[in-house]
C-alpha cells in the first residue's frame, strides 16, 4: 500500500470499506461530485478468476502524473488494485474522482480508467485449476516500457 489515494491490496478488494474511507476523507471538501468505478471479475472462458502482478515504482509514477493532471482541474483521483489472486464475482479495481463540478468528474473518471487499462504496469493472468496463465491476448505494450524504450 502506498497512500490512502493509491492502494495495492493482496487478493480481492473490500470495496465498501475502501469506497467509504475515501468518501469520509473527501465529503467535507465542498466538492459537488464523488464518482467511483468498480471492476468486477467476470466468469468467462472457464476461468476461476484472475491474478495480477504489479510493478509498484512505475505505477506510483503513473499515478502521480494523474494526480497532477487532476489538480489542474481542481480535482482529486484515487485508486486501489489487487495483487495476486482474485476470484470471479469479486473486485480487483476501484478508481475514483472527486471534483467541484460533475462534468469534470465524469470526464476525468473516463479518461483515468481508460488510461489505467492502457498504461498501468499491472500484468494479468487467468486462473484455471489453481494455475496462473498469462493473458497475452488481452495484454498491451506499455508506452515507454521495454529494454529499448
Amino acid at each position: 500500500m502506498f497512500s490512502k489515494d493509491l492502494q495495492i491490496h493482496n487478493g480481492s478488494l473490500e470495496i465498501e470499506k475502501i469506497h467509504n474511507s475515501w468518501y469520509e476523507k473527501y465529503k467535507n471538501l465542498n466538492y459537488g461530485a464523488f464518482i467511483t468505478f468498480v471492476g468486477i471479475i467476470r466468469d468467462e472462458n472457464s476461468i476461476d478468476g484472475l491474478s495480477f502482478d504489479v510493478y509498484e515504482p512505475l505505477l506510483e509514477k503513473w499515478f502521480k502524473s494523474w494526480q497532477e493532471r487532476a489538480k489542474k482541474q481542481n480535482a482529486i483521483v484515487f485508486l486501489a488494485h489487487s495483487r495476486g489472486d482474485v476470484l470471479n464475482h469479486t473486485s480487483s479495481y476501484i478508481a475514483g474522482v472527486c471534483s467541484p463540478q460533475r462534468r469534470v468528474a465524469l470526464e476525468l473518471i473516463d479518461s483515468f480508467v481508460e488510461d489505467f487499462k492502457k498504461n498501468a504496469p499491472i500484468w494479468k493472468y487467468d486462473m484455471r485449476n489453481k494455475q496462473r496463465i498469462y493473458a497475452k491476448d488481452r495484454s498491451q505494450k506499455i508506452d515507454g516500457a521495454g529494454i529499448l524504450a
